[in-house]
């Protein structure tokens, strides 16, 4: 398939190549590259490495374990590499592989789609919630409340 054709084309091939779900490239890829821990990580890390301490400080609302898992699957999956120095106690460092840099580009044209969009998503929202009558999406409507105890230092 090239990259060149248009999405509705690639899925009608996919369709007509009876390709498995469960060996679906693109599924499997964006399982991980989707979720909101993978891009806020890799975009920390985008302009330099960073030891795990700092990434934590950046990211307020993750926790310690998700901050680890996620390192070790960007890292089993080849967009992370993860260098130990020999320090007492261990110093570990964590930068973006060749490959984890080539996704930054579309990262940021759906990071800066999403942005743009936002406002007219939450009204969306908003005006699908009133017509239906389902507030179960209106903690998706309103802003995160601000961490209490850590500073968030990324965009």
């Amino acid at each position: 398939m090239a990259a060149d054709l248009p999405l509705a084309t690639q899925f009608a091939d996919w369709q007509r190549a009876g390709l498995d779900p469960a060996a679906c490239p693109v599924r499997n890829v964006l399982d991980q590259v989707g979720s909101k821990w993978t891009v806020l990580i890799l975009t920390a890390l985008a302009p330099a490495p960073c030891r795990f301490s700092a990434l934590f400080r950046m990211m307020p609302d993750i926790s310690k374990r998700m901050l680890a898992q996620k390192l070790r699957e960007l890292e089993r999956d080849g967009l992370v590499t993860r260098a130990v120095f020999p320090t007492k106690p261990p110093s570990v460092e964590y930068r973006l592989s060749a490959m984890g840099e080539s996704v930054l580009g579309p990262l940021a044209g759906l990071t800066i789609w999403a942005e743009r969009n936002f406002p007219a998503i939450r009204e969306a929202r908003a005006q699908f919630d009133a017509v239906s009558g389902d507030g179960a999406d209106e903690a998706a409507v309103r802003p995160p409340p601000a961490p209490a105890t850590r500073p968030n230092t990324l965009p």
